[in-house]
C-alpha cells in the first residue's frame, strides 16, 4: 500500500507556514509514519527553520526538494510565496534520498553520487526516480544525461528544475535536514510501485522546418547554414526572439518534438541564444500557442497520464510545469491546476512545482527529455 499526503501554507513566516502544514499532513496520515518527503518552497523562507520543523517531528524522513517559481496542490491550488509538502507512507514500497553536489563542476560525478546514495542497502533496482534539480549554473541537460549515464537511458526519470522566482541568480535544494545549490537531489523508488505520466504543451510548429547546422554554448547558430536569426525574422518580422515562439525539436525521425526557450540574439552574428545547449543537425522549427492551447494541453496530459495508469485508482498525483506557462498565462496561471483538479479523482493528493525545466519521455518508451514550456503529470501507485 502506498499512502499519500500534502500540506500546503501560504504563510509569509516560516515557523507558521510549516507548522500548518506539518499539522495538515498530521491530520491526514491519520497515525502512519512517513517514510520520504518533498518540499517545494518560495524563494524567500528560512529553510533552516523550515527542515529543523520537519526533522524533529519526523526524524526519519528521507526528504529532496527545491525553490519553486510558483507551487501547487491538492490543498490550496497554485501559489506564490508558499510552502508544499508532500510526504510518502508505505509497508511495501521503499522510497530512499541521495544528493550530488558541485553538479557543475563534474555533473556526472554528481550524479553517481546521487544514486549511490539513495540505493544504499537496496539490492533491487529502482523502479522510478524524481528530482528537483539545480538550473541556473550549469546546462542542464547534462544533469539528466549524467544520470541516464548511472541509471540507464530507459530509467523513469521525472521532475522540475529548480527556481527562483526569474531572478535567476540563485536555486536552492534541499536533501534531508541540508539546504544546497548546485546540487542534484534525487529520490528512488523500490518496489511494487505503479505509476504513469502524461505530458504536453500546446506549441504548434508555424515555419518551414529547417536543419541546425551550426551550435555553440547555449546557441543556435545556423540553420540551413543560414544565420538563425533569419528563419525569425522572415517569420516574426524581426521581431526578437522570445519564450512565446520556441523552437520545436525534432530527433530521429520522429514528428514528436521537444521545446527549447529563446532568450535573446545576437543581430550581429545572427545567433540565437536559448536556456541550454541544443544539438546540430536536428530538425527544427518555429512554435507558437495561445492561451487556449496551453490550457488545453495541460487537459491532453492529465487525460493521458489516467488513461495509461496501470491500476484501478492512483494514490497521489505530481505535477511540473513551466515558469514561461505560468508567464504567458498571466492571470489565468491557476486554471492549469483547476483543469487538473477536475478530471482526477476527488480528493487525491497534488503537489507540484513551476519549474525552469520539466524532466519526462516525450513519447513512451523513449528516453527522457529536458522539456520547456511544457506540462508533466505524474500519477504514482502501489499494487
Amino acid at each position: 500500500m502506498l499512502k499519500v499526503v500534502v500540506g500546503h501554507s501560504d504563510d509569509t513566516d516560516a515557523d507558521y507556514a510549516i507548522a500548518d502544514v506539518l499539522a495538515q499532513c498530521h491530520t491526514a496520515l491519520a497515525g502512519q509514519q512517513p517514510q520520504s518527503g518533498i518540499l517545494l518552497s518560495a524563494i524567500d523562507f528560512d529553510y533552516e527553520v523550515m527542515l529543523s520543523h520537519i526533522y524533529k517531528t519526523y526524524p526519519e524522513l528521507q526528504l529532496i526538494g527545491g525553490t519553486t517559481d510558483g507551487e501547487v496542490s491538492s490543498q490550496a491550488g497554485f501559489q506564490q510565496d508558499s510552502v508544499v509538502l508532500m510526504l510518502f507512507a508505505s509497508d511495501t514500497i521503499t522510497i530512499q534520498a541521495g544528493v550530488g553536489p558541485s553538479a557543475s563542476q563534474d555533473p556526472l560525478n554528481a550524479a553517481q553520487q546521487a544514486v549511490a546514495q539513495a540505493r544504499q542497502g537496496q539490492t533491487e533496482m529502482p523502479v522510478l526516480g524524481l528530482t528537483v534539480a539545480e538550473s541556473l549554473h550549469l546546462n542542464s541537460v547534462s544533469i539528466l544525461e549524467s544520470l541516464q549515464v548511472v541509471l540507464g537511458d530507459q530509467f523513469p526519470l521525472f521532475g522540475g528544475l529548480a527556481g527562483d522566482q526569474a531572478r535567476f541568480q540563485q536555486t536552492y535544494q534541499f536533501f534531508n535536514q541540508q539546504v544546497i545549490t548546485d546540487s542534484i537531489p534525487i529520490l528512488l523508488f523500490f518496489g511494487p510501485l505503479q505509476f504513469s505520466y502524461g505530458m504536453a504543451h500546446g506549441w504548434t510548429p508555424i515555419s518551414q522546418r529547417g536543419t541546425i547546422s551550426a551550435v555553440g554554448k547555449n546557441s543556435v547558430d545556423t540553420i540551413n547554414d543560414k544565420p538563425a536569426l533569419d528563419l525569425y525574422d522572415y517569420y516574426l518580422s524581426g521581431l526578437t526572439p522570445s519564450l512565446e515562439y520556441p523552437l520545436a525539436i525534432f530527433e530521429e525521425d520522429s514528428d514528436a518534438f521537444y521545446l527549447r526557450a529563446p532568450v535573446g540574439c545576437d543581430r550581429a552574428t545572427g545567433k540565437v541564444q536559448f536556456l541550454v545547449d541544443i544539438p546540430a543537425h536536428v530538425d527544427a522549427q518555429i512554435a507558437h500557442a495561445s492561451q487556449t492551447d496551453i490550457l488545453a494541453a495541460c487537459e491532453t496530459a492529465t487525460r493521458q497520464a489516467l488513461d495509461r495508469y496501470p491500476g484501478n485508482q492512483p494514490a497521489a498525483a505530481l505535477m511540473f510545469t513551466c515558469c514561461t506557462r505560468r508567464y504567458l498565462l498571466g492571470t489565468r496561471t491557476e486554471e492549469e491546476t483547476q483543469i487538473t483538479q477536475r478530471l482526477l479523482p476527488p480528493g487525491l493528493p497534488l503537489a507540484g512545482l513551476y519549474s525552469y525545466g520539466e524532466i519526462a519521455p516525450v513519447t513512451l518508451n523513449e528516453k527522457g527529455r529536458i522539456n520547456h514550456e511544457t506540462f508533466v503529470l505524474l500519477l504514482l501507485g502501489s499494487h
